[in-house]
């Protein structure tokens, strides 16, 4: 089969296009012919490793020295079961269905930079959304999951204020939508040029953080949620982790290991059948450009997610 080689740490020249051999399924796993994948930031900090010597040793013990333990990355696939083992009785051979490989911080599969992929049938795994293309949904379960997390920490009542910063992003897209179906009044932080895009998702207000003097924009929330974590800042932001009320709370993508559980996922299917949340794709590329999407995606501008077709 086709698949991405990341090579070893570092630029996205070490993103290679190579034949690997096809894996075949345990008595537990199915065999999916991946038809779409994405590029998350996730999967860029993991290529990249760029990070602080404690932090890089951290990641390299998780993932592997020199480079990645398992040399195809990618953890969102969604298309088509060709293969099942004999314990297999949720899914069968055709079965259109997406999938992310992590159901817990210690049980996570990469692999989804290819033609194929195995996994087990309990993990976050499930029937294609009816109503949703191969490629929509590949975009649902990055930022659907991490957006799910994020509000997994809030109680938000009919009409309470909450501010997402980051908003256009795959988190932060979800994050507005999952807010709003809960019932907050949603302001949205983002550049100027992505307000029409919160806004049909459902944001009520929005704030350019690159605007002078935007801080004072602000009101105060129930709950500011924060997208995109420390690699990204501003005045605007660090003013919005006091613009909570005292009963207030400030939530980070980066508090914590990420939860992804299997209700969270099936939550997400559920939402997306029934047109609650949409799957926001800004670009699509062929598996064979997968370093440009990587170089797109670092340059930390991307509009909800991007998407490699398979």
């Amino acid at each position: 089969m086709r698949a991405i080689e990341c090579l070893k740490y570092g630029g996205s020249e070490n993103l290679v296009l190579t034949e690997f051999e096809k894996p075949t399924p345990k008595d537990n796993e199915v065999l999916i012919k991946i038809k779409a994948t994405s590029v998350t930031t996730s999967d860029v900090l993991i290529r990249r490793l760029n990070e602080p010597a404690v932090s890089r040793f951290i990641l390299q013990m998780i993932f592997g020295f020199g480079k990645p333990r398992n040399p195809i990355l990618g953890m969102v696939s969604s298309g088509i079961i060709e293969a099942k083992g004999k314990e297999v009785s949720k899914f069968n051979v055709g079965d259109e269905v997406f999938a992310y490989g992590s159901v817990s911080p210690t049980k996570r599969l990469f692999g989804s930079y290819a033609e194929y992929i195995c996994l087990p049938q309990d993990w976050n795994i499930a029937h294609k959304p009816n109503n949703k293309s191969f490629q929509e949904s590949a975009a649902i379960p990055y930022g659907g999951l991490l957006a799910s997390h994020l509000l997994k920490k809030t109680s938000i009542k009919n009409g309470d204020k909450v501010l997402i910063y980051g908003a256009s992003g795959s988190i932060g897209t979800m994050a507005i939508q999952l807010a709003k179906h809960a019932g907050a009044h949603v302001t949205s932080v983002c550049s100027s040029k992505n307000f029409d895009l919160v806004k049909s998702l459902g944001s009520d207000e929005a704030i350019d953080y690159r605007v002078d003097n935007a801080e004072s924009q602000l009101s105060t929330y129930k709950y500011v949620i924060d997208a995109v974590g420390n690699n990204k800042s501003s005045a605007l932001k660090e003013a919005s982790k006091k613009a909570v009320t005292s009963e207030g709370k400030y939530i980070s993508i980066d508090h914590g290991t990420p939860l992804t559980p299997k209700e969270a996922f099936m939550n997400l299917k559920s939402l997306a059948e029934q047109d609650k949340i949409t799957a926001v794709i800004d670009r699509v590329y062929p598996l064979e450009k997968i370093a440009e999407a990587h170089e797109y995606v670092e340059m930390g501008h991307k509009r909800g997610n991007v998407i490699i077709t398979v």
